[in-house]
């Protein structure tokens, strides 16, 4: 298992990169190099973001791409919320992604804080 995969912000990320990627293959063709492309990149972003900055070497470097990761989350809020006000998404799929979507936030904040609160410990 790569060090990445081990991280809960990791894991509920990628779920949000396949819900992504699966609720955008009903996406107009004509969006295909507009939200659908915008939404897959913004959701895959967290994730690559999460494995790229714990990679990297101390925490500094770690928050840095965590706080990338988050900014993408919140893009990827208005996509979303774009999507839904063009009848793109159904109320009821907009809730579940947006649930999604705010756990992946509080998990990867979580470990954001837990890596600044042990970099000061140091």
């Amino acid at each position: 298992m790569k060090p990445y995969e081990r991280l809960h912000a990791w894991q509920v990320a990628h779920q949000l990169v396949l819900t992504i990627y699966r609720t955008t293959q009903s996406f107009p063709k004509n969006e295909l190099y507009g939200l659908t492309s915008q939404a897959r990149r913004a959701a895959f972003a967290v994730a690559a973001n999460i494995a790229e900055g714990s990679a990297k070497k101390g925490a500094r470097e770690f928050r840095r791409y965590l706080d990338i990761a988050v900014g993408s989350l919140s893009e990827l809020t208005y996509i979303l919320l774009l999507a839904k006000d063009l009848n793109l998404l159904q109320e009821s799929t907009w809730e579940e992604i947006d649930d999604l979507r705010n756990r992946v936030g509080a998990v990867t904040w979580k470990l954001y804080v837990s890596i600044r609160s042990a970099a000061e410990r140091s």
